[in-house]
């Protein structure tokens, strides 16, 4: 009897192999001879479909921005729900696979919807008034906060051992033990009240940035 046929190799494989490694074990643990292993192939298999290690991981970090919700930039949404909307599928997209943050804090390079994003915010805050140099600079400001609060645990870094909290010395720290029970509620938490604050400063530097710019242009025909 015919043994059965391995799955063939394809770039889908790959990634999702080294996606799940960055999960499990973080950036440190991809390397071309452990992906082979785990795909029970040869090396140099590998290259048939990337040329580097950072090449599949740019393709790892691309497959986790593709899960970002940027269709509020297209659809006629209102800029600052628009941007509370992106914000949350933005840090949900990342909270699920916060090992790779390092490597997508570098920037979206060539990453196809790394740029698609990138394209969207920008034209979505333009087209909503903002000035592009504005423009950049919220889509930068988010990409900060947004990887920031996906990339670790607040409340995670509190020990639950109520006697690391010597009130003679932390005098205010007294619930600190149980932070890390509520991690979600916490972090979460911290995130929307940020994302809130975010939005409503921006909004009040929106009536003072678009109204100057409409001045400055004049009546229309």
């Amino acid at each position: 009897m015919a043994r059965p046929r391995k799955p063939l190799l394809s770039r889908e494989r790959i990634v999702a192999a080294a996606l799940a490694l960055v999960d499990a074990e973080g950036l440190q643990a991809v390397s071309t001879r452990r992906l082979a292993a785990e795909l029970g192939v040869s090396g140099p298999s590998l290259y048939n479909h990337f040329t580097t290690k950072d090449d599949i991981l740019d393709a790892v970090a691309d497959t986790v921005v593709a899960q970002v919700d940027v269709s509020v930039f297209h659809d006629g949404t209102d800029w600052r729900a628009a941007l509370l909307a992106w914000g949350r599928s933005y840090r949900a997209a990342l909270a699920a696979h916060p090992h790779i943050v390092p490597f997508l804090a570098q920037g979206p390079g060539r990453r196809p919807a790394g740029l698609r994003m990138a394209d969207a915010v920008f034209g979505g805050m333009v087209a909503a008034g903002w000035p592009p140099a504005y423009a950049t600079r919220i889509g930068a400001l988010m990409r900060y906060f947004v990887a920031g609060s996906a990339l670790g645990s607040f409340a995670r870094g509190f020990v639950d051992d109520p006697a690391a909290y010597d009130p003679a010395a932390y005098p205010h720290l007294g619930q600190a033990h149980l932070l890390a029970e509520h991690q979600q509620q916490v972090d979460e938490g911290a995130f929307e009240t940020g994302l809130a604050a975010l939005v409503d400063g921006l909004g009040r530097q929106y009536e003072r940035v678009a109204g100057a710019a409409a001045h400055r242009a004049g009546p229309g025909p």
